[in-house]
């Protein structure tokens, strides 16, 4: 999210909404959002938004594209598809047209779609976020943090798997169904990752860099109990920690950490220098298991929320 005051005189500034972009407008959409990264040091819109630009209409989504005189300058995109939460926001302001009032626009356009109810992503928490932010009335609810760790110093003991589990790589196709199920179980009480569809899944299967040799799947028995699925970015040399998680009947036996070794070892034989993981601060217990393997905060994203 990113903060503007007042448009320059003279020039015409329109927002539309769409249920869908046609490929000329998601390409115009993701060169705004690389020109943005370059100046930000990360992307303003999360991989979920930008997976959401591609692919024709979906349920509860919306892009809204702030033109200057026709000029794409702005984008915002708003979800709303949690039975419970509050519609949820992204945006950014190309950096050549801020500190115009753009921001606001795009911010109170937004608040107006959702019936002021509203979170909204301020990705790496910069100071004009956090002043958009107060200048929309919204409050800070939520912190995640991205936290990282050396690859090339790590030494991590042998995995100890609970006794009757077995683990086996991600299977397209064969495993989609078990994943998603054991997935929505896990992270229940996450409004992004555990809401994940097969939709979410193909999406990100089609990606470049999708590798099944680093999705690892836990079983005790035939029932799957777990997982992690890793990440490498590889422009930036820099394997992720994407998705630990572990059936509710299944934690608590240490499941969670073995497999976090597994990937992290998967990482470190690619011959990545650097691991990555986001957590929410609250979740006291897993970052008391990330900071006992060795990670430390590196940025923060942070969400906010109107009162009503």
């Amino acid at each position: 999210m990113t903060s503007d005051d007042l448009s320059r005189p003279g020039r015409s500034r329109s927002i539309e909404t769409f249920a869908a972009l046609d490929a000329e407008q998601v390409e115009a959409v993701l060169a705004l959002l690389s020109e943005a990264a370059r100046t930000d040091g990360q992307q303003a819109v999360s991989e979920q938004g930008r997976l959401q630009l591609r692919g024709g209409e979906r349920e509860g989504v919306s892009h809204l594209l702030l033109t200057l005189d026709g000029e794409l300058v702005g984008y915002a995109q708003l979800e709303d598809t949690d039975p419970v939460e509050a519609p949820a926001g992204e945006l950014v302001v190309h950096p050549a047209h801020r500190g115009h009032g753009h921001g606001r626009a795009l911010g109170s356009a937004l608040l107006a779609a959702s019936g002021k109810r509203l979170r909204v992503w301020a990705h790496g928490g910069h100071p004009a976020a956090r002043h958009l932010a107060q200048v929309l009335g919204l409050t800070l609810f939520r912190e995640l943090r991205q936290m990282r760790r050396s690859l090339e110093d790590m030494e991590l003991p042998e995995p100890v798997l609970p006794e009757n589990v077995t683990v086996r790589t991600f299977v397209p196709g064969e495993d989609d169904a078990a994943w998603l199920r054991v997935n929505a179980a896990a992270f229940a009480h996450h409004p992004e990752q555990g809401s994940l569809t097969q939709r979410d899944l193909d999406d990100r299967k089609a990606e470049p860099w999708f590798d099944p040799a680093g999705f690892f799947l836990a079983f005790h028995g035939d029932r799957l109990a777990g997982f992690h699925w890793t990440k490498v970015h590889a422009e930036e040399q820099l394997g992720e920690v994407y998705v630990v998680g572990v059936a509710p009947d299944a934690q608590g036996g240490g499941l969670g950490k073995a497999l976090t070794t597994i990937g992290l070892n998967h990482l470190r034989a690619q011959g990545l220098p650097t691991a990555m993981l986001y957590v929410d601060a609250d979740n006291k217990a897993a970052v008391a298991v990330y900071e006992g393997l060795g990670f430390t905060t590196h940025e923060v994203d942070l969400m906010y929320r109107s009162e009503t």
